[in-house]
């Protein structure tokens, strides 16, 4: 449980620096932060692995760059739940996915783990 809340209040950080790095990405405190990162992980564990399947077809096409893109709408739909946390189009959804995915890779190269398990 402890490494549960751990692992949100690290992805919580990530949002919110994520936020002050790209334009147009806007998440207004801890408790946004917070709250957004949950959703993220519900997203990412309910929603994320269906929408992978039914692109399978265009994600081989691209050889794995629609991946991107699946990442993107899965942040611009948590922006369009978790109030607090804004996302003012298609392109700052895409750049905020990739600047989030680019932390979780550096928190996990310097501590041996992904903030959200994976």
């Amino acid at each position: 449980m402890v490494e549960l809340l751990v692992h949100f209040l690290i992805t919580a950080a990530l949002l919110l620096l994520m936020a002050r790095i790209v334009s147009g990405v806007e998440v207004e405190g801890w408790g946004a932060a917070f709250l957004g990162a949950v959703v993220v992980g519900l997203v990412n564990a309910l929603v994320r692995p269906v929408m992978v399947i039914l692109t399978i077809p265009i994600t081989l096409l691209t050889f794995g760059l629609f991946l991107l893109v699946v990442n993107a709408l899965m942040l611009w739909l948590v922006a369009t739940i978790v109030p607090g946390v804004k996302v003012k189009g298609f392109v700052p959804a895409l750049l905020g996915s990739i600047v989030l995915s680019v932390l979780n890779f550096l928190v996990g190269l310097v501590f041996g783990v992904t903030p959200n398990g994976g």
